[in-house]
């Protein structure tokens, strides 16, 4: 019996021995009262979760454990930025990963490395890496404008977004953006650029994205389709009207853009970027270079003809007057940021807004307007209009009166035009404001 006895003894001594010590779990003031020792040392919360306390009184959560027999150590921050409850849900959806076969380590590293990368790509820098693929396949004004018009409308809002982020509802607030200030057709536009930017990522294979923009389209407002709003002669008396009210209290520079538009019918892109240097005000010629023009592209215009723009007496007198606001700058109308660069047409549209015009007539509909006005009433053929114009004619006889190019009767068509702008609204209510000769 005595021997019996002292077996069992022993042998519940050696049990004893053999069981793991379990780890008290913290409570909420331990970290916070933990003190700075000569050496490092641990706080542990079981499970593995240790905190880390250095001499210098810094704190570390920290997570031992085993995966594939290798002893391991994975850190959740530092406290008190990352508290208990923090560090224990750390703790928790590490041990998922690692009952799944994922090492947790390797997984924070996979997922450091992507979000560094995601944002390396953000919205503006791969913009910016389309726009300089394709730069040498587009006119110089037109990879320009391209930029310009990102840097205004798209990356003030996302251009620091990686852009695997951007999803549908964002990029529909940026177009919106746009719409609200009543550039509909400049929203479509925009809208198609970043469709572009977006294929440029996924066929470079930057990041695994969808494009969101063709999913917006039906909700974004409508533009009539292959037009551009524009007002119809019968409406021009009541626009100039319109105009007269609000432009004693326009930026001068701006005032003058409008009435050139008005007076020349150039593309709005044509004209904020003429520098003076294409205009002889005392020979009074204005010749935009091919090269500036739409119809710069060689399919269009084979033989580079340059352009003339023929100013009427009212328009010469409109650029004498601009010359004295920005005569020392390079562009006729320089950004009132930087005056190394050009305007933009915002003046133009914002002042259709004002005059009540937003969405029923654009820059480019001045174009439409001096068609329709030149066409029905004053009685030009539809061919010298479209010289007038820059349109490439499209055909062979077309071709053949290019080479005369009507430069005379476009001259006085250009003249005819500008008298009729002054006499349309009465002549006593717009009298000299078109810059008409006593």
């Amino acid at each position: 019996m005595r021997v019996f006895l002292w077996v069992w003894a022993d042998t519940r001594k050696e049990s004893t021995r053999k069981m793991p010590k379990l780890a008290t779990p913290l409570t909420d003031i331990q970290p916070r009262n933990a003190k700075p020792k000569d050496k490092p040392y641990k706080l542990a919360d079981g499970g593995g979760l240790f905190l880390l306390i250095t001499p210098d009184g810094a704190k570390y959560w920290r997570m031992a454990y085993r995966f594939e027999g290798t002893e391991r150590l994975l850190a959740f921050g530092k406290y008190p930025d990352i508290s208990l409850s923090d560090a224990r849900k750390a703790r928790m959806a590490a041990r998922e990963k690692i009952n799944a076969g994922v090492d947790p380590a390797q997984a924070k590293r996979i997922e450091k490395k992507n979000k560094a990368t995601a944002n390396a790509n953000t919205f503006e820098a791969v913009a910016r890496a389309w726009h300089a693929n394709k730069f040498d396949s587009w006119q110089p004004g037109t990879a320009k404008n391209l930029l310009h018009r990102l840097e205004k409308d798209v990356f003030p809002l996302i251009g620091k977004y990686p852009i695997s982020e951007i999803k549908a509802p964002v990029m529909l607030d940026v177009l919106r953006q746009i719409e609200k200030r009543g550039a509909i057709e400049m929203a479509k536009r925009q809208g198609q650029v970043c469709s572009l930017i977006f294929e440029y990522v996924i066929a470079s294979g930057i990041a695994d994205i969808n494009n969101p923009v063709p999913s917006l389209r039906s909700a974004l407002k409508a533009t009539t389709k292959g037009h551009h709003a524009a007002i119809t002669p019968d409406e021009l008396q009541q626009f100039i009207r319109a105009f007269e009210k609000i432009e004693g209290r326009m930026y001068p520079p701006t005032r003058i853009m409008f009435r050139l538009m008005m007076l020349t019918f150039v593309r709005t892109s044509e004209l904020t970027t003429t520098e003076w240097t294409e205009i002889d005000l005392e020979n009074e010629s204005w010749v935009i270079p091919w090269q500036r023009m739409k119809m710069g592209k060689r399919k269009l215009n084979p033989r580079k003809i340059d352009h003339h723009v023929f100013l009427p007496r009212q328009g010469w007198q409109l650029l004498r007057e601009l010359h004295q606001h920005t005569g020392g700058n390079k562009y006729l109308f320089p950004n009132l940021r930087d005056h190394e660069k050009p305007a933009t047409n915002y003046g133009i549209l914002a002042a259709l807004r004002r005059m009540g015009y937003s969405g029923k007539m654009t820059g480019h509909g001045f174009r439409s307007l001096a068609m329709g006005v030149i066409k029905e009433r004053l009685g030009y053929r539809h061919e010298v209009v479209d010289r007038q114009l820059s349109h490439a004619s499209g055909d062979t006889y077309g071709e053949a009166y290019d080479r005369a190019m009507f430069l005379d009767e476009r001259k006085v068509m250009m003249q005819q035009y500008a008298d009729y702008l002054d006499t349309v609204a009465g002549g006593t209510i717009i009298a000299g404001k078109f810059g008409r000769a006593a």
